[in-house]
């Protein structure tokens, strides 16, 4: 068991009142007690002064590419747009290695933990020829080692430059071998227990690398066995004239809704291109959106519509990205990054810091189905992050402990993260792995990687 005493201020949910002075019991993997002056339960209870801590829910990060850590801030990619963007890089990945995979998952997931995140997502999309390990096995045995909450996608690409796609043919696969991989990993891996540390999702790249029988095969298959479907959609001006090209006047939504690829078990990321009228399309069907506001500002994607789909219901998470047009995995500055970037357009009030931290969690939770995450109270999941605001750069904002996350600070790292009824992270430093050498190892690998470049 685990108590945390005396927190400072203890936010339960981002509709909540926070709370000053109560304790929180951990017992296995759920919370089983908040209230003020808990007994100590046992003498094996592990106690955790949280009197300078806020406490809030376990960050949830719904877009990532974790193999994209091995290639930040390349000086050739620096100021280039999503497809001069995407060529250049698909040159570089078409090397990854299996040890590649394994660091680089470590490397994601360990920034993710340190900066308050429990539960994530991945997508993996690059299958290189001359990789001939199992990818999934890596980035699992990596999330395990390091202590998150994993819920990967099996992404794939099947439309390479001579099919008037944009990556090399070394990177995509056919269909029967997409398919039948994505049977086997959901049947090896995928968990669906309420407090399942593995899920699996099936998710295509985009419509600029997959083809239309592919997308449409895939959600059948998804939906057979009852797991989630992902893609990039409505990322650039860009990929609508592509579509409007390659798919008959379509654009990707209409594509979507034509692939059976909408409804609440389907989230789309970044949706910056959407209109008015597709708005309405995905609250009528439910369908989901990840906002990654670092990466659309690196890339000069645009601004999602973050204010508007809020207003009318549909579900926004958010994602960091790919630490390739993010680069970095810093959760908690995601959530600052979102509320600034609405406000540039939107005004001073268009998403407050309670609305990020939403976003960041109980949104995250739904959208990814784990319906015990993303909120602190009795009967839900271990996962949290402690935050010490009685620092230098917090001083003169307690005035509101949970905004002060959001608004204040240069350094996003969580002081405690526990994932599951673990400590994943303990002042400041992972638990799982040596942070030097999984520095070292992560940096080999990056090395290998781009030593032609």
């Amino acid at each position: 068991m685990i108590l945390l005493k005396n927190c400072y201020h203890l936010v339960p949910g981002a509709d909540s009142a926070g709370l000053s002075g109560v304790d929180l019991l951990i017992e296995g993997n759920i919370i089983r007690r908040i209230a003020k002056d808990i007994p100590v339960p046992s003498k094996d209870t592990r106690i955790i002064d949280a009197s300078r801590h806020v406490v809030i829910p376990g960050l949830v990060n719904t877009h990532h590419h974790y193999f994209q850590t091995l290639t930040r801030n390349l000086p050739a990619a620096q100021n280039a747009k999503l497809f001069d963007w995407l060529i250049y890089h698909y040159e570089i990945w078409k090397n990854l290695d299996e040890e590649g995979v394994y660091w680089s998952t470590a490397l994601a997931a360990g920034e993710l933990l340190k900066t308050g995140c429990t539960l994530s997502s991945d997508h993996h999309y690059l299958y290189p020829r001359g990789l001939h390990g199992d990818i999934m096995a890596a980035q699992f045995a990596a999330a395990e080692k390091i202590g998150m909450r994993f819920s990967p996608t099996r992404g794939f690409m099947s439309l390479s430059k001579k099919d008037g796609g944009l990556p090399p043919d070394s990177i995509v696969q056919t269909e029967e071998v997409i398919l039948k991989d994505s049977e086997r990993v959901i049947k090896e891996f995928h968990d669906a227990s309420p407090l399942s540390m593995r899920r699996i999702v099936l998710a295509p790249c985009s419509p600029f690398s997959v083809t239309e029988q592919a997308m449409r095969d895939t959600a059948a298959l998804a939906r057979k066995h009852g797991v989630l479907l992902h893609t990039h959609l409505a990322e650039t001006e860009d990929e609508n004239a592509y579509c409007m090209e390659h798919y008959s006047g379509r654009r990707p939504l209409k594509l979507m809704e034509d692939c059976d690829f909408v409804g609440p078990d389907v989230w789309y990321a970044h949706g910056i291109c959407f209109n008015d009228d597709e708005l309405k399309v995905l609250k009528e069907t439910s369908s989901q959106v990840c906002h990654c506001p670092a990466s659309n500002m690196r890339l000069a994607s645009g601004i999602c519509r973050v204010k508007e789909m809020k207003a009318m219901g549909i579900n926004v998470s958010l994602g960091v990205d790919g630490s390739a047009s993010n680069d970095s995995s810093d959760m908690l500055g995601e959530l600052r990054n979102a509320m600034l970037l609405q406000r540039v357009t939107k005004g001073a009030d268009a998403l407050t810091a309670r609305d990020v931290l939403k976003m960041g969690t109980e949104n995250g939770a739904c959208l990814l189905n784990f319906p015990s995450c993303g909120q602190l109270k009795e009967g839900m999941a271990a996962d949290m992050a402690l935050f010490d605001i009685f620092r230098m750069e917090y001083a003169g904002s307690h005035s509101d402990p949970l905004a002060a996350l959001v608004f204040c600070g240069y350094h996003h790292g969580a002081d405690y993260t526990i994932v599951n009824g673990k400590v994943a992270v303990e002042e400041g430093r992972l638990t799982g792995i040596d942070e030097d050498d999984l520095f070292r190892n992560a940096q080999a690998a990056a090395e290998r990687l781009v030593k032609d470049v």
